[in-house]
């Protein structure tokens, strides 16, 4: 076990142990609903029916001189098999042993290389079988059994090399993996197990460094730079993956560096020792890796990891593959398992694990864990009259463009650039808009159109000179999906010069078939640019306030976090406030919660006149392990900005929105599973004692098993009933502009997911203050 793998175990355990519920005083008795339909439920946990019943004994293991590296701490541990036994759990730091050694303290010697290493084994405690210490250690034992497979741990997950599917005409291959965990839930433990697949290019860092362009141009080194770094990088020879953060043209395999021992190396020579790999070409350049990302030791200096090109295979899908209608239907046909599949292959990976397990006694149920859930009441959408989304796929898109939008807004001045031979295409466009925006009630007077040159310069140079006070939108047809282009074009027009824009790339509009579709979505989207609203639906609540917080993190280029803060401004929940927070690079709580706020709640109340009766925060993007820290450090600052304004008579709930699960449900239909039905809820079975959580199914998926999204009221003095808060979040769901249908996750964390985004990828500053009020980021 890999050190990298316990830190990944222990976040996770970190959370398990914040008991959020005991300050939660109305929910003490139950966390669990009752409104909708029951329907019988199966999911990817498979329940312990047996567990070790004996003592366990805990030891601390010290090295000297200290080795690093897990795999090679392991290694030297099992040298003496003799004395700690064949049956033990090695974690990188500390020994589990079903028995007890002779001596409370043992001190062994290995041999590492020509390298003399100490190793001292220390008692530390007895482990009860109850005690959360060991579900930590029957995960690493899990982990264990998993290499005893022949599969290949990559990151925190396993796969299998052998089983890869090879696509030659794409030059992609994929592993089909396994992603576990064991813990404890409200009514028993399980293992949650999962269907995974890594994704690996046929070619290397070396085969992008030299490859000829269609131009028999050799590429050259900025242009190698530019593609190369950020990628993500994969070493088969350790199974390790690392981010290029530079590419050291000064050095090549001849280069030196010191071993753990003192002795100068090149690189070649090193990998053929130690791997017996051999390195052909000594005069490529090395890549720089500055290790992975830590969000708590971004200021922590260490050694850069030098690469040799030709031994990193790349990994990740290419824009140009994304683009590929092929390579994505192929890949789809591979990764996307529906739940009959994916029940067949996790009763497969069940039946080779049992075996393995009855070592230490440890059995699960062979079968999938079933119990009851809800299906909650269709939600009616609320424009021009009210109707209810398609029941099966949760879809309105046919009702929101054959009638008058919620809030409409006027298109009187607005401005259309188009580069050259796209003047036939953008008429087309022009011609959709009228066509579909007198059904939706929209007043759009003409356009003033201009061609401009396809470069960067000339689009911004055009707009400063004709954008002006009156303008109230901008809309670029460009010809190609161009990054810097579309960035500086919207940097230009949400900071420097702020008006609402729109960005379609020429291509999608010589499709004639979907030119209506395309028409009624740019239509629909640049009306909420506008401070316009499409539809709304009923909240079941008097005034409510509700934020949605979530973060970008550059890990790329490694700049600051951006932290977007998007909160409803209105009582119908149409109207969005939005601001960004500036943060260190990688950190995920936010600080600037207070001025954020307390902007917000200014800006009700000027709307308004008066305060909303309730604020619910809807938090995403809370990594593994930063539960407690979320308790210590966010919910304070949101709490004393309202008791500022409020008082003691706070009414706030906080809500921590987690998309990023491994458990998935299923319904049962003549003997086959298949996906549970948009507005599923599950509050028993895999939801937490010590937690006010539960899981919903809010959409439809064509192809494979939809994935629910987990939320966890983490405070709440609002005092919402399991099904007040159910209901609440499901609706929410359905407020999402940029599409009409329901989306994973409440609209306002969408929305600021959204915005830190296009700051972070594209803007890189604060959006000038007067778009505030506008959904210019859809």
């Amino acid at each position: 076990m890999s050190l990298k793998g316990k830190r990944g175990l222990g976040a996770i355990f970190q959370d398990q142990v914040v008991n959020t519920r005991q300050y939660l005083d109305h929910v003490r008795d139950s966390t669990t609903g009752t409104q909708g339909r029951v329907v019988k439920l199966f999911t990817n946990h498979f329940r312990v029916t047996s567990r070790p019943e004996l003592i366990t004994y805990k030891y601390n293991i010290d090295y000297m001189p200290e080795v690093e590296d897990g795999k090679v701490r392991t290694e030297l541990l099992c040298q003496h098999k003799q004395i700690i036994g064949e049956c033990h759990i090695f974690d990188g730091n500390s020994l589990l042993l079903p028995h007890r050694l002779r001596n409370q303290k043992t001190e062994l010697v290995s041999r590492w290389d020509s390298q003399i290493v100490k190793i001292t084994i220390e008692f530390c405690s007895e482990l009860r079988p109850t005690a959360v210490d060991c579900l930590r250690y029957y995960n690493i034992l899990f982990r264990k059994i998993l290499r005893m497979m022949d599969l290949t741990q990559v990151g925190r997950n396993y796969y299998n090399e052998n089983e890869a599917t090879e696509f030659f005409n794409h030059n992609l291959e994929i592993w089909p993996g396994y992603v576990t965990s064991i813990l404890e839930y409200e009514t028993s433990i399980t293992l949650c197990a999962d269907v995974n697949h890594k994704l690996l290019r046929m070619q290397t860092a070396y085969d992008l460094i030299t490859h000829v362009d269609s131009k028999s141009r050799r590429k050259d080194a900025a242009e190698i730079t530019k593609e190369l770094v950020g990628q993500i990088v994969f070493t088969k020879y350790n199974n390790r993956t690392y981010r290029v953060d530079a590419i050291n043209w000064e050095e090549t395999p001849r280069s030196t560096f010191k071993k753990s021992g003192g002795e100068e190396i090149s690189f070649v020579d090193y990998y053929k020792e130690q791997y017996d790999l051999l390195v052909t070409d000594l005069t490529q350049p090395l890549l720089v890796s500055k290790g992975k990302w830590k969000k708590s030791q971004q200021d922590t200096p260490h050694e850069p990891i030098m690469l040799v090109p030709q031994l990193c295979n790349l990994t990740g899908l290419t824009d140009k593959m994304r683009k590929n209608y092929r390579v994505m239907r192929d890949l789809a046909m591979h990764t996307r398992l529906d739940p009959e599949k994916r029940h067949h292959e996790l009763q497969r990976f069940m039946n080779i694990v049992q075996r393995e397990l009855q070592l230490w006694d440890l059995r699960f149920d062979p079968n999938f864990l079933s119990f009851s859930g809800r299906i909650l009441k269709e939600v009616r959408i609320l424009q021009g009259c009210r109707f209810n989304p398609h029941p099966q796929f949760a879809d309105w898109s046919k009702e929101t463009r054959s009638g008058r939008l919620l809030d409409v807004k006027s298109l009187d001045h607005w401005l259309v650039l188009y580069p050259p031979g796209k003047s036939t295409a953008t008429d087309s466009l022009l011609d959709s808009l009228r066509t579909v925006t007198p059904t939706m009630g929209i007043s759009m007077r003409e356009a003033q159109k201009i061609e401009v040159a396809g470069t960067v310069e000339s689009y911004i140079n055009i707009l400063e000179s004709q954008v002006n006070g009156n303008t109230q939108m901008v809309l670029c047809v460009l010809s190609s999906d161009r990054k810097d282009l579309y960035d500086r074009i919207k940097k230009y027009l949400c900071v420097e010069r702020p008006v609402p824009s729109q960005c379609v790339v020429a291509r999608t509009l010589d499709k004639s078939q979907t030119l209506m579709t395309i028409a009624t979505k740019i239509a629909q989207q640049m009306n909420c640019k506008m401070g316009g609203a499409l539809w709304k639906v009923e909240t079941g609540l008097q005034n409510p306030m509700v934020i949605g917080i979530d973060c970008f993190h550059d890990i790329v280029n490694r700049r600051k976090s951006i932290a977007g803060f998007v909160s409803s401004i209105d009582p119908e929940l149409t109207q969005w406030f939005s601001q960004c927070v500036f943060q260190e690079a990688g950190q995920e709580l936010v600080n600037g919660l207070r001025a954020c706020l307390k902007a917000a709640l200014n800006l009700w109340n000027q709307s308004n006149q008066f305060l909303p009766q309730s604020v619910i925060v809807y938090r995403d993007g809370v990594g593994d392990g930063q539960l407690q820290a979320l308790m210590e450090h966010e919910v304070p600052q949101i709490q004393s900005s309202l008791k500022s304004v409020y008082g003691d008579e706070v009414r706030l709930t906080v809500v921590v929105v987690k998309k990023r699960i491994n458990t998935r449900f299923f319904a049962e239909y003549r003997g086959r599973f298949q996906n549970p039905p948009p507005g599923t809820v599950i509050d028993v079975g895999v939801t937490k004692s010590q937690w006010y959580d539960f899981f919903i199914v809010s959409q439809s998926v064509k192809d494979g098993t939809v994935t629910p999204t987990h939320y966890n009221v983490i405070h709440d003095t609002v005092h919402f009933t399991p099904d007040g808060i159910q209901c609440l979040t499901y609706r929410l769901c359905h407020m999402y502009y940029n599409l009409s249908g329901v989306i994973r996750v409440p609209a306002p964390c969408h929305y600021a997911h959204k915005l830190a985004y296009l700051v972070g990828q594209s803007i890189h500053e604060a959006p000038h203050y007067s778009l505030a009020r506008r959904l210019f980021y859809l």
